[in-house]
């Protein structure tokens, strides 16, 4: 689970980045899901857009492919979405630590 500090940085590495996922009227394909995971494989951080002419709302598709792929949501702002999911064998981004609580 990602602390406000974390997704706060995120976001900001996020808007950096390029939109490569994109929804459009075939809404969530198996296609799309495989394309997620190797791009979440690869960078960690990746930002998605919703069509206009998609039936899904960026949200469910953002709360969709979290599942299929066991990533963590960043944000859902307008149309596009910011997808986290920490590579466990060559991490690339260092995350702000985690608060001790008192």
């Amino acid at each position: 689970m990602l602390t406000s500090k974390q997704r706060a940085y995120l976001r900001g590495l996020a808007a950096k980045e390029d939109t490569i996922i994109h929804v459009g009227k075939g809404d969530l394909t198996e296609n799309i899901i495989i394309q997620t995971k190797d791009a979440l494989k690869a960078r960690e951080l990746v930002k998605g857009k919703v069509l206009e002419n998609s039936m899904l709302t960026p949200r469910e598709v953002c709360d969709r492919l979290c599942m299929e792929c066991r990533a963590e949501a960043v944000q859902v702002i307008g149309s596009k979405f910011v997808l986290y999911k920490r590579n466990e064998v060559n991490p690339g981004i260092v995350l702000p630590k985690k608060e001790k609580k008192k």
